[in-house]
């Protein structure tokens, strides 16, 4: 087979590939076989006709077409790896007029990986935030702690922020019921935002079989973007009540023996908190600058295949309802427009960022070994609330392991070339990136819950 590659602008190139007849004899073979399976030939059991009669039957012609359209993809493959054309994307694929006995002749049109010029990595220079422990912060966790080890306790009162209600909700618009915004028996904490808009102000001072009604805008559902009238009812008020902060306290909830060693714990648990969000700020600032100084041609059809992506699991999920997808903008507060504007300028720095961080894994020769791929598996299957068996099961039906491998690889790549960069913090003290971002191979992922994670296009 002949392939050779036509250069048509910095991310597409024109394969034209020359498949000599002869190679296509195992496709025949197996063609006939299969046709002598489905054909019948009087005289002649299942699967034991000539092939010259099936010729006959099925013609040669359509025979030969069924050769070359099955033969197409791989053939396509093996002129991708020969030609070492970084493909991403769907090929667009002509093939010219099929004479039997002749070379098969097809070109293949495809988006290409761009040649993307890295900078030394030493030249750059980021700032994050210092690090600072605020005594507010370990208190938080002093009160998370107890509140873990609280009770709640029943109370003849109006609801206040921070109590757990048990209530009913039922909501109308125009005077129509709306099953899927009324329920049963909820509980909920007061104050903490976590249902819909209004709720938290109208429970206050509510007391248990007393009802209250209020006004909120849905933002789902067949009424997304409408007003609704809701009419809470409370079944009942509770409150929690924290154990003393002793060392009684320190050593039933920890290992601890007193409540200073638990507390030295918590702030410690703060410090390495904040260190966490300082790497990962580090890893973002680092990239930033990475995007904003590199030049990275895009491909269209992959921008394109992006946008679409994006938008199509909102439609999607919305029954791909002209009238529902124009309630959801309304209620996003966007024009059509100004939606589509969104979604290119997200997918373009998607794409932009996949492409660089595959170009920094090309340059430093990253590999990816099974642990570090089955982390990451694990690692998503929980943020999903799966078990880790069904979501492989998913990704392989789907076709998505090599998107997991990918996300995995541009992470650590983009980790490997932290610790070249100059790093500051808003003190202006040089920050030791070797803690996240060091030199083994143990150091050389940083914490990932960065969203690389795109579909992969290669």
């Amino acid at each position: 087979m002949k392939s050779t590659v036509e250069q048509l602008g910095p991310t597409r190139v024109k394969l034209n590939v020359e498949v000599p007849f002869e190679e296509l004899s195992g496709e025949f073979d197996r063609t006939y076989r299969s046709l002598a399976q489905q054909v019948r030939i009087p005289g002649f059991r299942p699967g034991k006709a000539p092939a010259k009669l099936i010729e006959a039957r099925v013609g040669r012609d359509s025979i030969l077409a069924q050769v070359v359209n099955d033969a197409l993809p791989g053939k396509y493959s093996q002129a991708v790896a020969e030609t070492e054309t970084k493909a991403i994307g769907q090929p667009e694929i002509d093939l010219a007029e099929l004479v039997y006995g002749s070379p098969i002749t097809f070109t293949a049109e495809v988006d290409v990986r761009p040649e993307i010029e890295l900078p030394d990595y030493a030249t750059l220079a980021v700032e994050v935030d210092a690090i600072e422990i605020d005594d507010a912060e370990v208190e938080e966790q002093v009160e998370g702690l107890r509140a873990r080890f609280g009770t709640l306790q029943g109370v003849d009162r109006g609801a206040q922020d921070g109590d757990f209600v048990s209530i009913d909700l039922a909501a109308t618009v125009d005077g129509e019921a709306v099953d899927e915004a009324s329920t049963e028996g909820l509980s909920h904490e007061v104050g903490s935002g976590q249902l819909i808009d209004g709720l938290d102000e109208a429970l206050i001072g509510v007391k248990a079989g007393e009802t209250k009604d209020f006004t909120t805008k849905l933002v789902a559902g067949d009424h997304a973007g409408e007003e609704a009238q809701v009419t809470v009812t409370v079944n009942s008020v509770k409150e929690r009540e924290l154990p003393e902060l002793d060392d009684e306290f320190a050593q039933m909830a920890s290992e601890f023996d007193t409540v200073a060693e638990l507390r030295e714990s918590l702030v410690d648990r703060v410090k390495q908190s904040k260190k966490l969000e300082q790497a990962n700020a580090i890893r973002d600032k680092v990239l930033e600058e990475l995007l904003a100084k590199v030049e990275i041609p895009l491909p269209e059809k992959v921008v394109a295949e992006e946008v679409e992506g994006q938008q199509h699991q909102i439609v999607h999920a919305l029954g791909h309802d002209d009238e529902q997808v124009a309630k959801f903008l309304e209620a996003q507060g966007k024009t059509r427009e100004e939606w589509d504007a969104e979604a290119r300028e997200e997918a373009e720095k998607s794409v932009k960022t996949q492409l660089l961080l595959d170009a920094i894994a090309d340059q430093q020769e990253t590999e990816v070994d099974q642990d570090e791929l089955t982390q990451q598996i694990l690692f998503q299957a929980q943020r999903y609330g799966m078990q880790p068996q069904e979501f492989i099961q998913q990704l392989q039906s789907a076709g998505q392991v090599g998107a997991v491998y990918a996300d995995v690889r541009r992470g650590k790549a983009l980790a490997g070339i932290v610790s070249e960069v100059t790093v500051t913090d808003s003190s202006g003290a040089a920050v030791d990136t070797d803690e996240f971002f060091g030199g083994s191979d143990e150091d050389d992922a940083a914490p990932d819950e960065s969203n690389t994670d795109e579909n992969d296009e290669s």
